[in-house]
């Protein structure tokens, strides 16, 4: 007479065997996702490395040169990154689409070139530069307290417009982008009606150096090389520590992966967001000032910083401060690579070196959709 049927004993082997089934059946799939890797890897990893060794050998040409560009790279990364961790608080963490980053950028640059004029210069010169650059000296102050002014005025600008524009939108990509846009433009005409189309520089403190001297009988820029890469360094790991180990960030990454949950808990989301927004607001004016001290301030330059954000937010990956900082070093050494070294024999192709920018980001994104450090929202 049979026993009876041990039911606890078959279902782990019907289990074991399900699950064996499902693995056989998805193997090829697997294995087919490889195979067409395998040959896209191969192009780029033989890109890179001929990429590598042309710049090898442009280092053997002339060393001082490549460290001169190498540097210049560095710190224009730095100066994408300042402005790109606003972006990835804003639009990478928080997942709202501000397309008016870049025009909040522009805007803290000219409002800090205003208060330096009108507070801090001395009228004495004749003021004949038509490049709009003024042979004017300035302190610490001169530059120190519009840096600070500017860049809190932006953070509520920000925040005014989280408020009016975007705070009654969240989640609705579309709507957000077409709304920041519209924004941006009519910031734009604005401020090319108030500030003229010439280019401008803010003039850094007199009484810094203008170079310091490297290794090498090396000169470089003491402002990038000092006060940009330093600010760079000094907001990324406040940054991180902010997001990482703070109650604030805990709750900004609880908040835009469950709003409601957070909500039931008593935690008001909306001032979080809020507070969040002015931080990200508040780093696009403070490039904007750094941008036009180092480089200079002109219309057009909204456009050409929201779209290097978004390259460096793309190739990091979305959300990761890392991936950002990785991003705006590859960015800023391409850029700086190319602007010099795309001469091929004869033929100067410099002109072209925005080709080599979207070349990084395809290759970027031909390994990794989501970007280096990327995770799925």
């Amino acid at each position: 007479m049979p026993g009876p049927v041990d039911s606890s004993s078959d279902a782990p082997r019907d289990e074991s065997a399900r699950v064996t089934t499902d693995a056989l059946v998805e193997a090829p799939e697997a294995t087919a996702t490889r195979a067409a890797r395998t040959p896209r890897r191969i192009v780029l990893t033989a890109i890179a490395v001929a990429v590598i060794g042309f710049l090898v050998v442009k280092a053997a040409e002339d060393l001082r040169q490549f460290t001169v560009v190498t540097l210049n790279g560095v710190t224009l990364a730095a100066l994408y990154f300042v402005v790109a961790s606003g972006f990835t608080l804003i639009f990478g963490l928080m997942r709202v689409v501000n397309m008016a980053h870049g025009s909040l950028y522009l805007l803290g640059g000219y409002l800090a070139l205003r208060m330096q004029e009108s507070w801090f210069k001395d009228d004495s010169g004749l003021g004949l530069s038509l490049s709009g650059a003024s042979d004017t000296e300035y302190g610490l102050a001169g530059w120190l307290v519009p840096l600070i002014v500017a860049t809190l005025i932006i953070g509520l600008v920000g925040v005014a417009m989280q408020q009016v524009f975007l705070r009654w939108n969240q989640g609705q990509d579309l709507r957000q982008a077409l709304i920041t846009i519209a924004l941006s433009v009519i910031l734009a005409d604005q401020m090319l009606a108030e500030f003229g189309g010439i280019s401008k520089d803010i003039a850094a403190p007199s009484s810094w150096p203008t170079s310091v001297l490297l290794p090498g009988d090396v000169r470089f820029g003491f402002f990038r090389g000092v006060v940009v890469l330093g600010s760079a360094l000094l907001i990324g790991l406040l940054l991180w520590v902010v997001i990482k180990r703070t109650r604030f960030g805990k709750i900004v990454r609880a908040g835009v992966d469950d709003r409601d949950m957070v909500a039931v808990l008593g935690i008001n989301v909306n001032l979080v967001f809020a507070g969040a927004f002015f931080i990200g607001a508040m780093l696009a004016g403070f490039g904007g000032v750094l941008g036009g001290t180092m480089i200079s301030l002109a219309p057009g330059q909204d456009t050409a910083f929201l779209l290097n954000s978004l390259i460096v937010v793309i190739i990091g990956g979305m959300g990761s401060l890392g991936g950002a900082a990785i991003g705006a070093l590859a960015l800023g050494l391409v850029d700086a690579y190319a602007d010099v070294y795309l001469v091929i024999g004869d033929t100067d192709l410099t002109n072209y070196s925005i080709l080599v920018t979207f070349a990084l980001l395809v290759g970027v994104l031909a390994v990794r959709p989501l970007g280096l450090f990327g995770r799925p929202a």
